[in-house]
């Protein structure tokens, strides 16, 4: 191991448990180990469990699981009147306990405001006769109980109920049983959730939210008093030796309702500033508090706490060591955290742990490699969250993820195998085939490596020089760098295995090729548009691929994911980027995250790069872009260059057939995720 990296396999402790090395594995929406989303009441989670295990294997060490609900979501069962589940958990802790690993449970308050209604739950709550049947299956009333009435972060137009004192003393002896019974299972320790990313607690302490007058709200110790009751009251049944942590957000970047203060921006907080943060740390050590597992913002701000790659790497950084120096409990940082600079910091005595999350599910091995010196055998998390946490949202839109994802979060857009291991796992082929892959993208190359550990005879055809297909584009940008890693880690792994690989090679005959299955991952070709003046334009991946130069004002035509992200790499070059989209918002696509989508959202708006939406482009002249609005009437928008960005239409080479078997692109448009899970779809039954 590269002795830079030192650092991180040093021992510490969280009270009195100690932990074998300073690498953690932070909380994820969907590895629960008690049952999220379980209609017939909560259970144990054994594919999460599955999941924790193969990390443990791999040398993490303290596990924390994503949040267990204190109040089943469905049924209205207290998770502390299972107790069956902590039987399981105990038989779980044992396994976990030989590896070396420690593991904490993280238990939630609940959501409040944040509670990502969908447009399924939406209507059955605005109407009081459906929320009225419903309510014995999910009380929606408790569930988007908050500090104060207010707005949903994700329907404006719903109201949260404020919570009663009544209510928030239910929660907290919850909080003190379900911890009781987690340390007699022979849990380590448990973090409660959540002072951290706008949850219910985070609400309770930030004025901007909790507009209370009783003792739960106005002054800092009221405000506080919730998160500061719960730590007591779990000290008090489960004693001062068993460890509780907190999940804590240094700084809410909170520019106002549904809005943050993106990275650079100087703009005033509205949530907890760090003068609060300063105070409030030290306040939550002295209720009792061991750790502090620390990053910044809310919901309004998601993108700092589920960083997208528009964020800088170890964007949390500055903040968590700044807040550190105010209390003398270990601090954990989390937030695109690079291993050299966590090493680093913690050697220094910044922080005290580096905090990971879904690189655990993009590589359960990552840190097995680290230490074996084979860093270029890391699989990289690109921070796409579209396997992992798609919750996504748009003007006049709730939640739109769809209920299968609700279910099954955490799952991993480029590693299929993540909390599916019962849908995608490699198992030797009955009958050895010759197999034909056209196309090295990465859905050919997914293709090749899944066909090949069956044991079949893989031909990988590709007409460029180069494999990587589109997402070469897709990784053009500057802030795209783990992308770029990622088609590497491709190229690198088909060399790992008997797989014939031949480039500048185009295939127009597939009768020619003598194989006994034909996979087709052609991709797509961009749209064109009856517009005048539209072959003017600079096809958005002719751009990307460096094809065509710009000029200084550049108007992007089709505010999806591809358009903003070409606009943010303009402005970031210095251009003057101007957005026309005929939707009513940018980045209208289901499944694209809303930290993602956000960030750009409140980055365009705080930059004042011109968005026009619901216009409609209907000339592009020498000079000038002339489009339409709502209205209808018709504009120019002076532009020395115009990429056109409208959307791409399937190109299989040949129509799909006995033995041949079209995936990703090439049979519907998607994303990284629907290529790569459809890859393993068809190949597992080949």
């Amino acid at each position: 191991m590269d002795q830079k990296y030192e650092a991180l396999f040093t021992p510490w402790k969280i009270g009195n448990v100690e932990i074998k090395n300073r690498i953690v594995m932070c909380p994820m929406g969907g590895t629960f180990l008690f049952g999220w989303f379980e209609l017939t009441g909560c259970g144990f989670d054994k594919e999460a469990a599955k999941l924790f295990l193969e990390r443990a294997n791999n040398n993490v060490g303290l596990i924390i699981p994503g949040i267990a609900p204190l109040r089943d979501t469905f049924w209205g069962k207290w998770l502390w009147q299972n107790p069956k589940m902590f039987e399981e958990l105990k038989v779980f802790m044992d396994e976990i306990h030989k590896t070396g690993a420690k593991l904490f449970i993280q238990l939630t308050a609940g959501m409040g405001r944040s509670w990502a209604i969908t447009e399924l739950i939406g209507p059955l709550h605005k109407n009081k006769v459906t929320r009225a049947i419903v309510k014995p299956v999910i009380d929606t009333s408790h569930e988007l109980a908050c500090p104060s009435p207010q707005p949903n972060r994700w329907a404006p137009d719903i109201i949260c109920p404020e919570m009663t004192v009544e209510q928030i003393h239910e929660i907290i002896e919850a909080f003190a049983k379900t911890a009781k019974l987690c340390k007699d299972a022979g849990v380590d320790g448990v973090e409660v959730h959540a002072v951290h990313e706008g949850y219910l607690l985070d609400q309770f302490s930030i004025e901007f939210f909790n507009k209370r007058t009783d003792e739960y709200g106005g002054s800092f110790e009221n405000r506080y008093r919730f998160a500061a009751e719960v730590v007591k009251a779990i000290k008090a049944e489960c004693g001062d030796d068993f460890p509780v942590s907190l999940r804590y957000s240094v700084e809410s970047k909170l520019k106002g309702f549904a809005e943050g203060i993106v990275s650079g921006e100087v703009a005033e907080e509205k949530g907890r500033n760090m003068e609060e943060s300063e105070r409030a740390a030290k306040y939550l050590q002295d209720a009792g508090y061991d750790m502090l597992n620390a990053d910044n913002g809310t919901y309004d701000s998601w993108y700092w706490a589920h960083p997208p790659m528009y964020m800088p790497q170890n964007c949390n950084l500055e903040d968590v060591a700044h807040i550190k120096q105010f209390v003398d409990i270990p601090v954990v940082c989390a937030g695109r955290m690079e291993p050299d600079v966590a090493a680093q910091a913690i050697a220094e005595g910044k922080i005290d742990g580096m905090g990971v999350a879904r690189q655990f599910l993009a590589d359960p091995a990552w840190i097995t490699k680290l230490i074996e010196d084979r860093l270029e055998d890391i699989k990289p998390c690109i921070c796409c969250h579209s396997g992992c946490f798609n919750f996504s949202s748009s003007k006049g839109h709730y939640n739109t993820q769809d209920l299968t994802d609700t279910m099954g979060l955490a799952r991993c857009a480029i590693n299929a195998e993540t909390m599916q291991s019962k849908k995608h796992y490699i198992k030797p082929a009955k009958k050895i085939k010759n197999v034909a892959v056209i196309g090295g993208g990465i859905g050919g190359m997914e293709a090749a490596l899944v066909l090949a550990k069956r044991g079949h005879k893989v031909t990988l055809y590709e007409k460029s020089g180069v494999l990587g297909g589109v997402f070469i584009a897709a990784a053009a940008p500057s802030f795209k760098e783990k992308d770029k890693a990622l088609i590497a880690w491709y190229r690198r792994e088909l060399t790992k295995y008997p797989i014939e690989v031949k480039l500048n090679t185009e295939v127009t005959d597939i009768a020619s090729l003598g194989a006994d299955e034909v996979v087709i991952a052609t991709g797509a070709r961009a749209n064109k548009l009856p517009i005048p003046g539209f072959d003017k334009g600079i096809e958005a991946c002719d751009y990307l691929l460096g094809k065509e130069d710009v000029g200084e004002n550049v108007v992007i035509i089709g505010g999806g994911l591809t358009g903003c992200e070409i606009a943010y790499e303009l402005y970031l070059q210095g251009k003057k980027p101007v957005i026309v989209e005929m939707q009513d918002d940018l980045i209208t696509t289901k499944g694209v995250c809303l930290a993602n989508t956000s960030f750009l959202r409140d980055f365009f708006k705080a930059n004042k790069v011109p968005v026009h939406l619901e216009t409609a482009l209907k000339e592009i002249k020498d000079g000038t872009v002339l489009v339409a609005g709502k209205d209808g009437k018709s504009f120019e928008i002076p532009a020395d260059s115009v990429i056109l960005s409208v959307g791409y239409k399937p190109a299989p080479l040949v129509p799909k057939a006995k033995n041949v078997h079209i995936i990703g692109d090439a049979k519907a448009v998607g994303n990284l995720r629907t290529v790569i899970w459809g890859a393993w779809d068809v190949c597992m039954k080949i």
